[in-house]
């Protein structure tokens, strides 16, 4: 499913892979699954299908628009993008897409069925669900929304703006009081995630060059923490913070693996994140549009700044009580990541770490993807002064 809407041209297509992609993991925690795993089941399920809905509701009204325009019905995405759309269907489409798919990003206030379904899943799930499908959402806003509609995007994106900030600075703040290593990877998701909406909403080329960095480095830094939190958990069978202490003597590899993801978590120069974050703030700095006739857009990239600083302080709370605490010697029986569980480890702390010193490798191909968009962008900007 994932890979389908990936590579879909065809709306139709694009909207069938996306359900095939959601759908399965109502199976994947309802059976597998562990803390109230029921509950966080129903409620992801829900909560994504009421998104697709207004998402599936936005496709049609565009198959409707564009055959009156051009005569055919048709779902190719390069052929919608040729219709001259009017800026009223393009504002109501937008909102469309924006709510279909804010569901799965997940954008405030459509964003708890998220933590809760990162906990209840299995640790693979966990991974797939934060590495690959809430990408689905950010990839279905700029490729089903921005793209088609820029100037919808251009009247939503002070909203998109203002909720962005909310999710980092909230994310971060309840990530910062929770006692369950894997409510804490959840809430930091939804923060970083505001970062990947920040750089939608700014609708500038490094702005949209960061969005989509911030996605990927992202999926890779989450991945990583619940391949970790998965094997403490696996050979502990607790995941409470208080629980533990100075695990670093018991499980160095752990340790090490869990603050270089910190340490991306928080965009330390040298690893993927840093990238990402830093063209994301950037490009937010460029847009000098006055929000609502009296908030500076500036304001709001300082905020999510801002966010960095609390992203720091929750992430070394972790790190500190849970490996570099007093020792706890309930835990000295535990022993270190070794043979295969050392292969995803390795792999996700080489990728955060390749990206980081030769951002190039990752920044040169998502350009080539980001300049028709911008074009687009563009084009509009001429017609209704975007940014």
């Amino acid at each position: 499913g994932v890979f389908g809407v990936f590579v879909s041209r065809d709306l139709f297509w694009f909207y069938l892979f996306f359900e095939v992609a959601v759908l399965p993991m109502y199976i994947l925690i309802g059976v597998w699954g562990s803390t109230r795993k029921y509950y966080a089941a129903m409620k992801l399920t829900l909560y994504l299908l009421v998104g697709s809905a207004f998402a599936l509701i936005g496709i049609i009204a565009l198959y409707l628009y564009a055959k009156g325009q051009l005569g055919y019905g048709t779902f190719d995405i390069m052929t919608l993008a040729t219709v001259e759309y009017d800026e009223a269907f393009q504002k109501f489409a937008f909102f469309l897409m924006m709510i279909g798919f804010g569901f799965l990003v997940p954008m405030w206030p459509l964003h708890t069925w998220s933590p809760d379904g990162h906990v209840a899943a299995p640790t693979a799930v966990s991974m797939l669900h934060a590495g690959v499908l809430m990408k689905l959402g950010g990839y279905g806003l700029i490729r089903a929304g921005v793209f088609l509609f820029p100037l919808g995007a251009k009247y939503w994106a002070p909203l998109i703006a203002v909720l962005c900030i909310v999710n980092v600075c909230y994310g971060a703040l309840v990530a910062m009081v929770q006692k369950d290593l894997k409510f804490v990877i959840g809430y930091s998701s939804v923060s970083h995630m505001g970062y990947v909406l920040l750089g939608i909403a700014s609708l500038n080329f490094m702005s949209l060059d960061g969005a989509v960095a911030q996605m990927f480095a992202h999926g890779i830094m989450t991945a990583l923490f619940f391949a970790l939190v998965g094997n403490i958990y696996h050979k502990a069978h607790t995941r409470e913070i208080a629980a533990f202490g100075g695990l670093a003597h018991q499980m160095p590899r752990v340790a090490a693996g869990f603050l270089i993801g910190g340490l991306a978590s928080l965009g330390l120069p040298g690893l993927n994140n840093f990238v990402a974050e830093a063209l994301i703030f950037l490009g937010s700095w460029e847009v000098e549009k006055v929000l609502f006739g009296w908030l500076p857009f500036r304001v709001l990239s300082i905020l999510a700044i801002f966010g960095v600083v609390i992203t720091a302080i929750y992430v070394l709370r972790v790190v500190q009580r849970v490996f570099f605490g007093p020792r706890n010697p309930r835990w000295d029986h535990l022993h270190d990541a070794r043979g295969v569980e050392m292969v995803p480890i390795v792999v996700l702390v080489g990728t955060l770490i390749l990206f980081g010193i030769f951002p190039s490798l990752l920044i040169d191909p998502i350009n080539v993807g980001v300049a028709p968009l911008v074009a687009k962008i563009s084009a509009a900007a001429e017609i209704g002064g975007i940014f």
